[in-house]
């Protein structure tokens, strides 16, 4: 990770109990989750990871090259601590079973904490639809590597 991605951080804190949006990239942008079967490993992967800890994730989409989540904070968790518990963990075991992707995620993340005026179900929305707006499906429900609670 650049000296950049740290100076970002910087002044930055995790707060219990909020939601966040959070982005991650592949490395170089590189399509690894294109076939069913990586993306289907890292989409179990995400969703089960133990790196949720006392943390919920809300909502979440795994595109080919990049992965969008929203979840709740916990108690005693820090936003960076999850992040980095997720994708070092789905990495592991990605290439222990797929050697062929080689690095799986790029350094740093983005996020955004959602503010208690925002509508939650309209982030939550959004971050579905990512694979229509992609042109990847005609409709959110025709794409397999996505999943919301409010779908419970």
């Amino acid at each position: 990770m650049g000296p950049g991605h740290h100076a970002l951080r910087r002044g930055r804190w995790s707060e219990a109990g909020r939601i966040y949006l959070l982005t991650f990239t592949t490395a170089n942008r590189t399509p690894h989750f294109r076939e069913w079967p990586a993306a289907a490993e890292a989409s179990r992967l995400m969703a089960g990871s133990p790196a949720w800890q006392a943390s919920t994730l809300l909502a979440w989409v795994l595109m080919p090259d990049h992965w969008h989540g929203l979840v709740e904070l916990g108690c005693d968790v820090t936003l960076a601590d999850c992040v980095r518990r997720l994708k070092g963990g789905s990495a592991r075991a990605l290439r222990q079973h797929h050697q062929v992707l080689g690095r799986i995620w790029a350094p740093g993340y983005h996020d955004h904490a959602i503010r208690r005026e925002e509508n939650l179900l309209p982030v939550a929305r959004y971050l579905v639809m990512n694979p229509v707006r992609a042109n990847l499906v005609p409709r959110a429900g025709d794409y397999p590597y996505w999943d919301a609670i409010w779908l419970g």
